[in-house]
């Protein structure tokens, strides 16, 4: 038996949900992915949880697997680069984000004077827009909350919804044109 059969007859037996061909997938491929996992995120803890994912997400997908498409090797490395990939991006958001945070904390007047005035309009301003939003289209403020609370691309909220790229771009336009109805420019600070 060619190794190529020997791990599509392992996948066919993950994809049965049995685990013992899990773990000799795993001991057949575990290094590679790993160390394709460090190259793309460095050593450490999210190159560790980018492989538990790839494991996890090919236990899952096994059924979904089509010989046609490729070898075992190259779904599992197709995987592992994904995860690795959308740790990546995950962690550049995150450190975005707390950048941001740090340079409006610098930037924001001293917290031994608030201003109660300013406080009471983020408090209306913040109510009116958690409105607007409750008030789209389930798929616009689907769209709207991935892309602005998970902080996905529209490339990445297509793939999750399953949705044409498209349509993404269609609903997050028509989102963003219905909240800038709702919440005139007038009422940001």
């Amino acid at each position: 038996m060619s190794e190529s059969d020997r791990d599509r007859s392992l996948l066919e037996r993950v994809a049965a949900q049995d685990q013992e061909a899990l773990a000799e997938l795993y001991d057949r491929y575990a290094d590679l992915l790993h160390s394709l996992a460090v190259r793309i995120l460095g050593p450490g803890a999210e190159a560790e949880e980018a492989l538990q994912d790839t494991w996890l997400q090919a236990w899952r997908s096994a059924p979904s697997y089509d010989p046609a498409r490729g070898a075992v090797a190259a779904w599992l490395i197709t995987i592992a680069r994904s995860r690795a990939l959308d740790r990546a991006r995950s962690v550049t958001s995150r450190r975005r984000a707390e950048s941001a945070a740090a340079l409006e904390a610098e930037a924001a007047p001293s917290p031994s004077a608030p201003d109660p005035a300013a406080g009471y309009a983020r408090r209306i301003l913040r109510k009116s827009v958690a409105a607007a939003v409750t008030a789209l289209a389930p798929p616009q403020r689907q769209v709207i909350e991935l892309a602005y609370l998970d902080g996905l691309s529209q490339s990445e909220i297509a793939t999750r919804l399953r949705a044409p790229l498209g349509t993404v771009k269609s609903w997050t336009r028509q989102a963003l044109l219905k909240l800038r109805e709702r919440v005139p420019v007038e009422e940001l600070p």
